[in-house]
């Protein structure tokens, strides 16, 4: 017999409060599940929640108890499938179930009866509650307190619905914004408006998730197509459509967006003639406008989840085509001003081509000056010249060396395209040699493996007078050139041929290379206007009248050397050993001051001995004028003299072991204090002194000018030394002897500068200037020009 179940209490306040706390739809029906677990022991519970009402289906959110819950079930079938039609409190016996009814669930224990809540929002069935019993059958009491659980859990999960679709709705405009925002500095990364063409094609694909993208630009009247991503067989690139010729045409006719849902539209069918295989099934297309004009069409084919297009992606790619058109219209412009730099640049090397008469100028110019507008890597110029063609000019080269291997090669192969009167256009793409002739081919190849080159133009210079020479382009790219290089050579060629044309004739000319810089001067001296001329010619003469009388100082400049005043060579006036040395170099010493001590003893002992000699002829001397013995006493008078002068040269001597400057200044004798015991000889020298109260200044004057200076002319001297103070002084004399410097001759004016902070020092160098009076401005600035000219006439003529 059965046991009975007690009556449920349903905490129904805790039960809301709970899921109050709690906004996801998986944790309230965890909730709920687990409630009624608790309520009914030894009972699973499922929640299942239709999340979608157009296609619904039961999507399991939580489990309580030994059961699991498998996903992808059918929504109609099976007992979920009965609650689905009835919407109503069901109990199925366990007895009467076959498995299939209950596939959905994945137990180990056989079922005693199962039993389904309805969750009901406003007779709209959003979920259900399934309660599996393993050992009793649910009683029809139980119904009312799991009816009120349910009521709660379904206005709860309703809510929590709605909370998640609107939270996925603001995430998924947050998410169309950031791509917006994405693709702006993707489109924004770049202005190259052919790279930008294929990453427009790109992140549309992406973006929309697409098989493909089909990019059309306008071409005059019609639409190109610039760019495919993806993959559709009904189309490819280069296509040209006009107005109803296809769907991008008419949109460009009309300039509205296209939607297209349906595989058996007759726009899809014309389209997938012939492609019926990989059929368009879905297509949307829209307008790239800039300031309400059609700039091109994007076209977007078959979603990649396979379902069509709607209206939502309709939208999408109009708005991602408004970001699409800025930053086309940000490369339009730049390359708007990229063709007014090239209309710039080639009438700027079209006018320095035929502003000259200088053949060399224009071959230069021809080679180099081009390369601002055709990528090239070399170009060249060869001339017919005496019935051969000789190669003038090569970018890059200012000198042309035919021994070089490259040189030569280049040249045969001018010789060789000569030969023909149209232009030769080669390119090698792999293995792959343009032109189909064995000849071309078999020397191209050659060419281009010696080279590394891979693309060669060259087009023949012909005017009406003939054959002039050749111009030719290289490159290591192939698709250097385009049609609008094609173009600007043609037209460069023409100018060219003019321009070395009339060099030519003008080469002929008798002596044109003198004439040519006067006739040129003439020639933009006449090509002033009136008033302009009178200026000039007043301010001509206004020069002429200054060089002539007014008069100028006169300052003839060399270099700069600072030689000492006096220096005096140290001596001892004894022979002796160094005992002390009280000086270092570049130490001041006033004349007479100690500069060092010699050994002394021996000195000291003769002064001594001297001493005492002459004190005892003194004493014999005073003893003989006590006694009043005149004659002893003149003999001891004697004797006391000559005493007395040994004694005052043994202290001469011994006073001349004291070395002493003999005269002020600074000593110059690098480690003087390491002198100390070595021995001097009278004669030898132990230091120099240099006297730095007065220098003198040598300035190397040229031996062109040095016929301008007389003594006492005054001069200023610079030195590296003292770039901020300018001394000055006298010229002393001007050496009678030249000498070579630098393979220059010149004379030394030596100046005399007074030196009385020392802040001169010997060898220092500079720049000295020498005042020769006043003279002429003409005779100032132009005496050394006319110099060199009667000079170079005087060598010439010899009179």
């Amino acid at each position: 017999m059965a046991t009975r179940r007690p009556p449920l209490a349903v905490p129904v306040a805790e039960f809301a409060t709970a899921l109050l706390a709690r906004q996801e739809v998986g944790p309230r029906a965890q909730l709920t599940a687990d409630l009624i677990a608790q309520l009914l022991p030894d009972t699973a519970v499922a929640v299942y929640i239709i999340e979608d009402q157009e296609a619904p289906s039961w999507a399991p959110k939580a489990t309580a108890g030994e059961i699991n819950a498998v996903q992808g079930m059918e929504f109609e079938a099976g007992t979920l499938g009965s609650l689905a039609q009835n919407k109503e409190f069901a109990v199925f016996e366990g007895a009467a179930l076959r498995r299939e009814d209950f596939a959905h669930l994945d137990v180990r224990r056989t079922i005693a009866s199962l039993a389904y809540l309805p969750l009901l929002v406003d007779e709209t069935l959003i979920g259900a509650i399934e309660l599996i019993s393993f050992d009793h059958p649910f009683p029809e009491a139980m119904q009312e307190p799991l009816s009120e659980i349910a009521e709660l859990a379904s206005a709860a999960i309703a809510a929590a619905l709605s909370y998640v679709s609107e939270r996925n709705a603001t995430l998924h405009s947050i998410s169309r914004v950031t791509q917006m925002y994405d693709l702006e500095k993707v489109f924004n990364s770049t202005l190259e408006m052919n790279e930008l063409l294929g990453t427009i094609a790109k992140k549309f694909q992406d973006v929309m998730n697409v098989q493909g993208v089909n990019l059309w630009m306008i071409n005059g009247d019609a639409l190109e197509l610039m760019s495919c991503e993806g993959f559709d067989p009904t189309v490819m690139v280069g296509m040209v459509q006009k107005p109803g010729e296809g769907i991008a045409g008419d949109i460009s006719d009309n300039g509205e967006a296209v939607l297209i849902d349906d595989p058996n539209d007759e726009r899809l069918q014309k389209r997938n003639t012939g492609h019926e295989d990989q059929p368009i099934f879905s297509l949307v297309a829209a307008p790239l406008m800039e300031h309400e004009n059609l700039v091109g069409v994007v076209e977007v084919i078959n979603s990649l989840n396979g379902t069509p297009f709607d209206d939502d992606d309709q939208f999408l790619l109009i708005n991602i085509c408004e970001t699409a058109s800025n930053a086309l219209h940000n490369a339009s412009l730049l390359q708007a001003e990229r063709k007014v730099e090239i209309l710039q640049t080639l009438v700027q090397v079209s006018s320095e081509i035929t502003s000259t008469l200088n053949i060399d100028r224009v071959l230069q110019s021809v080679v180099n000056h081009t390369q601002a507008i055709i990528p090239f890597e070399r170009a060249a110029i060869a001339l017919e010249q005496r019935g051969s063609l000789q190669l003038k000019a090569i970018s890059g080269m200012t000198q042309i060396s035919l021994a070089d291997p490259a040189v030569s090669a280049l040249k045969d192969l001018l010789e060789w395209a000569s030969i023909s009167s149209e232009e030769t256009h080669v390119t090698q793409h792999g293995d792959e040699i343009s032109d189909p002739r064995h000849e071309t081919q078999a020397k191209f190849a050659e060419y281009f493996a010696n080279t590394g080159m891979r693309g060669f133009y060259s087009l023949p210079l012909i005017d009406d007078q003939g054959r002039l020479g050749i111009l030719s382009f290289e490159s290591s790219d192939p698709d250097f050139l385009t049609v609008a290089h094609l173009e600007i050579i043609k037209v460069l060629a023409g100018q060219a041929t003019v321009a070395l044309r009339n060099a030519s004739l003008y080469r002929e000319v008798p002596f044109i290379n003198v004439l040519e810089p006067l006739l040129q001067k003439k020639k933009r001296f006449l090509a002033m206007e009136k008033r302009r001329r009178g200026l000039m010619i007043a301010i001509a003469a206004a020069l002429v009248l200054f060089f002539i009388f007014c008069p100028l100082p006169m300052r003839v400049s060399g270099g700069a050397t600072v030689a000492p005043a006096a220096l005096a060579q140290v001596q001892p006036g004894v022979d002796g050993v160094v005992k002390k040395v009280y000086v270092h170099e570049g130490d001041r010493v006033k004349k007479n001051a100690a500069l060092a001590e010699l050994e002394d003893w021996n000195y000291r002992a003769d002064a001594a001995a001297a001493q005492a000699r002459y004190s005892e002829a003194t004493e014999a001397m005073n003893r003989a004028l006590a006694q009043n013995d005149g004659t002893r006493a003149g003999t001891e008078r004697i004797k006391a003299d000559y005493s007395k002068a040994e004694l005052a040269r043994a202290l001469e001597r011994l006073d001349r072991t004291t070395i002493r400057s003999p005269i002020d200044g600074i000593v110059i004798t690098p480690h003087v204090e390491n002198a100390v015991g070595r021995r001097l000889a009278q004669g030898d020298t132990f230091a120099e002194i240099v006297e730095t109260s007065q220098v003198t200044i040598d300035v190397a004057v040229p031996e062109d000018d040095v016929a301008l200076l007389q003594r006492g002319e005054h001069a200023a001297i610079k030195l590296e030394s003292f770039p901020l103070r300018t001394f000055r002084g006298d010229v002393m004399v001007v050496s009678p002897q030249g000498q070579v410097e630098s393979e220059h001759r010149v004379f030394a004016a030596r100046v005399s500068l007074a030196n009385e902070d020392g802040a001169i020092r010997p060898g220092m160098q500079g720049q000295g200037k020498v005042s020769v009076g006043w003279h002429p401005a003409g005779y100032v600035v132009f005496r050394g020009t006319a110099m060199w000219i009667w000079g170079k006439l005087w060598s010439w003529f010899g009179w």
